[in-house]
């Protein structure tokens, strides 16, 4: 049951049928409370008409017994004096608010004039007038046998004489219950009924809108169950959100599979780099072991230095791989050129300082130094005779250039050298071309810097960074 509820074609269906059926209930509410009014404010209105036609009579002087009263089935009325003496009464009507009519003084004496003790109010109403306002409320009247629930109008009336009568007359509220009755239980009915269309219409659109969504899910957990990460997930090109998610874990699935293959190559470049210095070293121990005349001993410390040096190639390459960010250190990069060529003593071609302008830059000093380095370990097996550093400012970058003389890299060479362990074809020997690392390293951590390393002019390079 949890795993049903918790689908989210049935959270959908849920959720709609929830506001629709608040959106109804509030509507119903406010569609009953308005049709309640009317209908009472059209009973109000009858049943004032009703009592300003008898206050009429009253007021032109007609005789009480003779008075045209309404059937007391569809509008009973009754006239009461001042002192609460009930002077004319509809037809059957017995009583009024539990008041009964009969039980009344007689109805056939006719009422003197005003008296001197006359209230203020009284003398708002002059003979021959009847009241500008009607009061109205509810009420019981009881007409015949069957007493029911009405709304009475009130109006005061002053005969030609001076005699005040007050009538009251109803209207009942038989027709506005059974309206308001009727709405009420059809909405009782209705309401139920249209929520479940609503949740019905609701789960098929939300199943048909989550069909591609499920197709990504299983054609995600085939990949996963079986590491093939060439396949791809189906993109229905509707070009909504749910094809924009299909292109962006297609997108997410090429970059795995291309970082897990080039995590494939650099495991089986590393490995078959680590084979050959091993292999050498140890030919070397063995032959030292069994001849020990014949230890090349600088060969051997020659083959530990180096896998010494791919050792901790790999290391950064593993750190840049795994997203470590450099420090935000400020570096004056003439400085680090000065610094680095300084300790260069035992570099086949020495080192030409050129133009030094000074920028600075942010980011980590020992891994900029190390780009720096791979560019002139570099620039040393590929220059005839000369090797010059130098560093300028372009607007918003500071630019460092390291350049030699040799033949230069093919323009179709120029972006595959920056590759791991690639070696041209007349840098192939290991011990002069080393393992390929060097310039990789020097544009990632170039990379993480924010800037770009290339190859300008055949045998130019140029790292380009951000100035603070």
């Amino acid at each position: 049951m949890r795993r049903f509820s918790g689908k989210v074609r049935v959270r959908a269906a849920a959720g709609a049928s929830l506001v629709v059926a608040l959106a109804l209930v509030a509507a119903g509410t406010a569609l009953l409370l308005v049709l309640k009014h009317n209908l009472v404010g059209q009973a109000d209105l009858q049943a004032e008409n009703a009592a300003r036609e008898v206050a009429t009579q009253i007021a032109t002087g007609k005789p009480y017994q003779k008075l045209d009263l309404p059937d007391g089935d569809e509008r009973p009325v009754v006239v009461l004096a001042e002192d609460g003496r009930v002077l004319a009464a509809g037809d059957d009507v017995r009583a009024v608010d539990g008041k009964s009519v009969a039980q009344q003084p007689s109805a056939g004496r006719q009422p003197g004039g005003s008296d001197d003790d006359d209230d203020d109010d009284d003398q708002k109403i002059k003979p021959g007038e009847v009241e500008d306002e009607a009061r109205h409320s509810g009420g019981t009247a009881t007409v015949g046998h069957r007493t029911a629930d009405y709304r009475f109008a009130t109006v005061e009336a002053k005969d030609t004489r001076g005699g005040k009568a007050v009538v009251r007359a109803g209207s009942p509220l038989a027709a506005e219950r059974e309206a308001v009755g009727s709405v009420r239980t059809a909405m009782l009915i209705g309401l139920p009924c249209l929520l479940l269309v609503v949740a019905g219409v609701t789960w098929l659109v939300t199943r048909r809108a989550l069909r591609p969504v499920e197709g990504i899910r299983r054609e995600m957990a085939v990949i996963t169950a079986s590491t093939d990460l060439s396949r791809r997930v189906p993109e229905p090109g509707s070009r909504d959100e749910i094809d924009r998610l299909a292109r962006t874990t297609n997108e997410t699935l090429g970059a795995l599979q291309a970082s897990v293959e080039r995590q494939r190559r650099f495991v089986a470049d590393a490995s078959h780099e680590l084979r050959s210095p091993i292999a050498s070293l140890r030919t070397q121990l063995e032959v030292g072991i069994a001849h020990p005349e014949l230890l090349d001993a600088e060969g051997a410390v020659a083959d530990a230095v180096r896998l010494q040096n791919l050792a901790a190639d790999l290391l950064l390459l593993a750190r840049l791989d795994a997203g470590e960010r450099p420090a935000d250190a400020r570096i004056d990069l003439a400085a680090l050129v000065r610094e680095e060529v300084s300790q260069r003593v035992g570099d086949r071609i020495a080192v030409e300082v050129g133009d030094l302008e000074g920028v600075e830059v942010a980011g980590s000093r020992s891994q900029l130094g190390r780009v720096l380095g791979n560019l002139l370990d570099n620039a040393q097996r590929h220059a005839a005779g000369a090797v010059r550093a130098g560093v300028a400012r372009d607007g918003r970058w500071a630019v460092l250039r390291v350049a030699d003389d040799g033949p230069g890299v093919p323009p179709e060479e120029r972006e595959r050298i920056f590759e791991r362990f690639v070696r041209l074809d007349d840098a192939r020997s290991r011990d002069d071309g080393g393992a390929g690392l060097g310039l990789a390293i020097a544009r990632d951590v170039a990379e993480r810097h924010g800037g770009t390393l290339a190859v300008r002019d055949g045998s130019v390079f140029e790292l380009r960074l951000p100035v603070v």
